[in-house]
């Protein structure tokens, strides 16, 4: 009964920065599903939680794991309706869900990261997003610090080349 109360207390903490980050990095804004799925998942596995890292970082983990799981599904209904369009003789408008409540420009900047490689995609969203320390973003993505730095200022050089 504690690990509900600990999770429910993360719960109020971090859902918020959860929601945000989800839909930064999935770009779709129907994401609460999601953000419950992080919850019960943690939840479920909060015995496996030892505290090596903080739970922010924890949550932030099994947030980034579940969105690449949503991508994937994502992607596999895509290229099956794309190949049944194509099947048929159609032709296919691959139109990406429009990006609600972001001005233009954060829209081209948003659509430019999503043209970038998965590891460049994280350190944006993660540093330049959602403002979380390199120490922080090591333990989300697995990686050390200094990785972390060299990919962050080769994903801002990336997509410096993109947009201008």
């Amino acid at each position: 009964m504690a690990d509900n109360k600990i999770i429910a207390e993360r719960f109020r903490q971090y859902s918020n920065d959860i929601l945000n980050f989800l839909i930064y990095y999935t770009g779709r804004i129907d994401v609460e599903g999601l953000v419950q799925e992080v919850f019960i998942r943690a939840l479920r596995r909060i015995n496996t939680f030892h505290e090596l890292s903080n739970s922010k970082t924890w949550l932030f983990s099994i947030a980034r794991n579940i969105a690449i799981d949503e991508m994937r599904k994502q992607k596999k209904e895509k290229d099956k309706q794309q190949q049944l369009l194509h099947f048929q003789g159609q032709s296919y408008s691959n139109s990406p869900e429009d990006i609600y409540r972001l001005n233009e420009t954060n829209k081209e900047i948003y659509q430019t990261i999503q043209l970038l490689k998965q590891n460049y995609r994280d350190v944006l969203i993660l540093k330049g997003i959602k403002e979380l320390s390199v120490k922080e973003m090591a333990e989300i993505l697995d990686w050390r610090e200094n990785k972390v730095k060299v990919t962050y200022n080769r994903a801002l050089k990336a997509l410096e080349k993109r947009i201008f």
